[in-house]
């Protein structure tokens, strides 16, 4: 591709990213809240005011207001030019990773259903069946206009459903085990529907990167907590934020993931497996 226009797509994906990422934080505060993502235009939630057109930029107007309510002077949270900024880094990662075709949009699609679900799930121990449910759908639904490969996260239309099928049942185990254990709940099962839709989008490779680097980084900072003496055996944590993490790995280094541990374990392709 032209240099000169793979610059011009790169700008137009992260703008289009920070765009989004504004949208992505209506839907963080609002969704959990039962609020409409339309309808009222954005608002301070200290005062109520109306945000203006031109303090509404994306990360622009968050640094320009000096993170402040330019009404009452409240400080506004950091995570909304973070959000705009993340968004706008992933749009362009996808669009790179999968060199602007269709495949961009469903790994643009993919990376602002896991930042609204970490965010939301962080702030609420919340995974909303309106996002999860159709992204299993949406997820499935998109495999026959997409190019199932070894090099590709895109596991085809039977490889989502299975993949579907297996987050969910892997999780659902576990949960049924816990319960039949401690006779309490170890995970939600908002977090069987999210991996069930990480699979419908990624297959069985994407739900295995994910639940083990959700699961590792979730112990991390768990034990991590526990050592600072901010936590303790029965804390509770966001699992579904470390599954977001979990699925933007697999979405982006998935494939090249599985296929160094396979090498690692059973040695190359034509090696002694065979081809």
């Amino acid at each position: 591709m032209f240099p000169g226009l793979r610059i011009f797509l790169d700008v137009y994906a992260l703008l289009l990213g920070l765009v989004t990422g504004s949208f992505l934080n209506v839907v963080i505060h609002r969704l959990p809240r039962g609020l409409s993502t339309v309808l009222p235009r954005s608002r301070c939630p200290a005062c109520g005011t109306a945000i203006r057109p031109l303090d509404n930029l994306p990360v622009l107007s968050w640094l320009l207001l000096r993170g402040r309510c330019r009404s009452c002077r409240v400080r506004i949270s950091p995570r909304y030019p973070l959000i705009e900024a993340f968004t706008g880094l992933l749009f362009v990662a996808s669009a790179e990773r999968f060199d602007y075709s269709f495949a961009s949009l469903a790994g643009a699609l993919f990376c602002c259903l896991m930042i609204a679900l970490a965010a939301i799930d962080l702030e609420h121990f919340l995974l909303p069946d309106r996002i999860t449910l159709p992204g299993i759908v949406v997820g499935v639904g998109i495999q026959p206009f997409l190019v199932s490969a070894p090099t590709s996260p895109w596991p085809g239309l039977l490889g989502a459903v299975l993949g579907a099928a297996l987050g969910a049942g892997i999780l659902l185990a576990a949960y049924g085990a816990w319960w039949l254990i401690r006779r309490e709940e170890g995970l939600g099962l908002g977090d069987v529907k999210m991996l069930a839709m990480v699979g419908a989008f990624l297959g069985w490779r994407g739900v295995v990167v994910t639940l083990l680097f959700g699961a590792f980084s979730g112990a991390f900072v768990g034990l991590s907590l526990m050592a600072v003496g901010r936590g303790g055996m029965k804390s509770k944590l966001p699992f579904g934020t470390f599954l977001a993490a979990g699925g933007l790995v697999a979405l982006f280094f998935g494939p090249a993931l599985v296929s160094w541990y396979v090498e690692a374990a059973f040695g190359p392709l034509g090696g002694p497996l065979g081809p």
